[in-house]
């Protein structure tokens, strides 16, 4: 067996056990010289190199438990690779970071170390807030900028759709195994990204997710990027959490205005107080990081010509004058028109049908 292949194996093992992680792992490989020196090490000699004597009995009883052969087989009968800091290929820029983990993904590496941004938000978060994760993933995309995000529900999902609808190279980072889907209702994305990008976590197959891991994995997420952006966030969003691993490692860091009545834009707000680069458009990103732009029309521009030239009714145009780019009920609607409800339904039907406004679920409407 070759060197590379046995201490990729014996690294995995070390991985396996629940309480060395990353840190502890750099730590001696550092002492001991290689995964399988110190996989190979008596108990008592670790957790004294760890300081960490009363993991001493626990250490081996996991290490009788974990045969680093099994362990090895049941990754390649999952289809999953994985991936040490001492591999050709290992993302450059994690590469960087302290303590840089071992990876275990699906999907493909190869365009790992093109330019990336990731884009991060609140799981609960506005329909604009979706419109702009996607818009600016869309147009990061076009210009050939890897997407990276976290797969979650919100403004993660936007991004990725906005990479994926581009045929565009995006990856996810999980709070758990590659070999689980979470948020459970993601499982087609998960499959899209995989068929055309990567999904990657630092913790071995069938690690569950757990609160304690997402803030663990989103130095990842802000490790294999040139800068994080946050669309919108909540004052205790965990995307401010990246945002601040993004400045620990000398990464740009860019934030979304939003409306200032809204809670979602509390968190955005406070890092642009705080010095973050204000996002308008893709285009100050691309300007940022001192990359080349799209040759396309801009985010900015995308929105004015989304919206098509027509022909529109006195009464057409002063209901659509009173409907915002945020979906606004039915109910409402109707109350500031001061119509009558069924010649406002004629008029959103006709609104519709002319493309000027969209209709979202649950009878609300905005104008696109």
């Amino acid at each position: 067996m070759k060197k590379e292949q046995s201490d990729i194996i014996y690294y995995n093992a070390l991985n396996s056990v629940t309480f060395l992680g990353p840190r502890r792992i750099v730590f001696l490989l550092e002492h001991f010289g290689t995964p399988r020196a110190a996989w190979e090490a008596p108990s008592d000699d670790i957790t004294a190199i760890l300081k960490i004597p009363d993991k001493t009995d626990k250490l081996d009883q996991e290490r009788l438990k974990l045969d680093p052969f099994n362990l090895w087989a049941g990754l390649e009968e999952k289809n999953i690779s994985c991936i040490s800091p001492q591999c050709p290929g290992y993302p450059a820029l994690l590469k960087q970071v302290p303590d840089p983990p071992l990876l275990y993904y699906r999907g493909s590496l190869e365009n790992i170390d093109r330019p990336a941004v990731a884009i991060v938000g609140s799981r609960r978060c506005t329909f604009y807030g979706r419109e702009v994760a996607q818009r600016l993933a869309a147009e990061l995309a076009t210009a050939g900028v890897t997407v990276v995000s976290g797969m979650a529900l919100g403004i993660d999902t936007a991004a990725h759709q906005g990479a994926i609808d581009n045929s565009a190279y995006t990856v996810a980072v999980l709070g758990c195994g590659v070999d689980r889907c979470y948020p459970p209702r993601n499982s087609e994305l998960m499959e899209q990204i995989i068929n055309g990008g990567a999904v990657i976590s630092e913790f071995p197959p069938g690690t569950e997710p757990r609160p304690s891991h997402f803030p663990q994995r989103n130095r990842i997420i802000s490790g294999l990027t040139l800068g994080t952006v946050v669309v919108e966030a909540t004052a205790k969003s965990g995307a401010l959490i990246t945002a601040n691993y993004a400045l620990e490692q000398n990464r740009e860091v860019f934030a979304v205005p939003g409306n200032v009545g809204s809670p979602y834009s509390l968190g955005s707000h406070r890092l642009i107080k705080d010095g973050a680069c204000l996002v308008e458009s893709a285009a100050d990103i691309f300007e940022e990081l001192a990359l080349d732009s799209p040759s396309g029309p801009s985010f900015e521009q995308q929105l004015t010509i989304d919206t098509p030239d027509i022909n529109l009714s006195e009464d057409e145009k002063d209901l659509l004058n009173l409907i915002p780019y945020q979906p606004m009920h039915i109910d409402n609607i109707i109350r500031l028109s001061g119509v009558k409800a069924s010649e406002a339904n004629a008029l959103l039907l006709s609104l519709e049908l002319k493309k000027a406004i969209r209709q979202t679920p649950g009878k609300y409407f905005c104008r696109i």
